[in-house]
């Protein structure tokens, strides 16, 4: 079916089979991903007395491939057929995971940073192939709303997922939870086979070549555009602040607040409701308020909420600011997310999500590198600190371009002469 004739006569979204077959497909992933995080995360902190350079070795090892892969992956993805494409990424990463399983039961358990690895690269191929069929299969219409149910299922494992990968390995320990995780890639799998057939043809080998040329374009549209310039400076900001404030939540538990490891999944279920909410919220007035606001907005709560995470002791007091740093984060998100699409040409807004996002996940990688370092250095409410400075920082990156309008049509992109 053709998207004209979809944006014609778009049945009811949730009769949608592409979607109906999506939204299963990343439940699966995300119960798979949750049990996995919580089992590899509770497993090095018992395996290593709360160590914290092995313990940030977790999030880098979840991140890093995103920071390298991400574009690439994105460029490629757009190449090949989506639904193949997606089908492959998840058998490879249930074979990679039980190979994983193999090592660990026969006595390495540092194999368990493999599993996050592995399948943080192969997500990097296949999201942008889900997002590729997306477009293609939901009416232009129903986009926003699709969108949506992705974010409020998103929020729901935010809130789910902690207790349910805490359950999953306090109850089956490691290695159950490393085989869920395989099982639930192999299920995700054989789910995306019922997937409409690919249209969309892979790409002649006369255009293989132009990966170099696509890069570059990338970067210098970015360049020659101060609003995406600005974007990409806040994106580097808050990548170092939610890297080390992420890598080092398990301190902020069991030191700050003198509770176990096992209370890190309440602080999660806490922010993911407030997410929830405040997706909701932010939707009713986001079209009244410029992206640069509404980033700026999220930003200056988030500086505002690390820095009092990072001195408080109070556990009230700590949910309490987690629920409000929930309620606010869906600013930034949809800030990001509409900033490139009105400041980037259609064409383009793929390998301008590219050169971005790496920004933010690469400094995330860095601050959660260094995390350790920190903490062996300084207090945990200096760095809380300084991580909400830098947030600080980032919205007032938006002051210059605050009172840029987003054109009518985005800016082509320059060719190469």
């Amino acid at each position: 079916m053709s998207r004209q004739v979809q944006g014609t006569n778009a049945p009811s979204l949730f009769r949608n089979r592409f979607l109906q077959t999506i939204l299963l497909s990343s439940v699966l992933l995300q119960i798979g991903i949750w049990v996995r995080n919580f089992a590899i995360l509770l497993y090095v902190a018992e395996t290593t007395n709360n160590d914290p350079y092995a313990i940030s070795l977790i999030s880098v090892a979840e991140f890093a491939p995103i920071f390298v892969f991400s574009f690439i992956g994105g460029t490629f993805a757009d190449r090949w057929r989506p639904k193949r494409t997606m089908i492959w990424c998840d058998v490879l990463s249930a074979v990679s995971v039980f190979a994983v399983l193999l090592t660990i039961h026969y006595g390495s358990w540092h194999s368990v940073y493999l599993v996050a690895f592995i399948s943080a690269i192969l997500s990097q191929f296949s999201q942008p192939s889900s997002m590729r069929l997306f477009k293609y299969h939901v009416a232009e219409e129903q986009l926003q709303q699709g969108m949506a149910l992705f974010q409020s299922l998103m929020a729901i494992f935010m809130v789910l997922g902690p207790m349910l990968g805490t359950f999953v390995y306090s109850t089956f320990g490691l290695e159950i939870s490393i085989a869920v995780m395989g099982i639930v890639f192999l299920l995700s799998a054989l789910v995306l086979v019922r997937l409409p057939e690919d249209q969309m043809q892979t790409q002649t080998a006369a255009v293989k070549g132009q990966f170099r040329k696509e890069f570059v374009e990338g970067f210098r549209y970015v360049w020659q555009s101060q609003v995406l310039r600005m974007l990409g400076l806040a994106f580097i900001l808050a990548g170092l602040a939610v890297g080390v404030a992420q890598a080092l939540n398990l301190f902020i538990v069991t030191e700050q607040l003198g509770r176990s490891k096992e209370f890190l999944q309440y602080l999660l279920m806490v922010n993911g409701a407030a997410m929830l909410i405040g997706g909701g919220i932010v939707a009713t007035f986001a079209k009244k308020v410029p992206p640069q606001i509404l980033l700026a907005i999220g930003m200056v709560a988030g500086a505002v909420c690390t820095a009092i995470v990072g001195y408080s002791t109070s556990v009230p007091v700590t949910l309490t600011v987690q629920f409000l740093n929930g309620l606010v984060f869906p600013c930034i998100h949809i800030g990001i997310s509409t900033m490139i699409l009105k400041w980037s040409e259609a064409s383009i807004v793929g390998r301008v999500n590219g050169v971005l996002n790496p920004m933010f996940v690469g400094m995330m990688v860095i601050s959660m590198s260094f995390a350790g370092a920190l903490k062996d250095a300084f207090s945990l409410s200096t760095i809380y600190s300084g991580a909400g400075f830098l947030f600080l920082i980032g919205a007032l990156a938006m002051i210059p371009i605050m009172n840029h309008k987003a054109p009518d049509k985005a800016p082509p992109v320059a060719q190469e002469a």
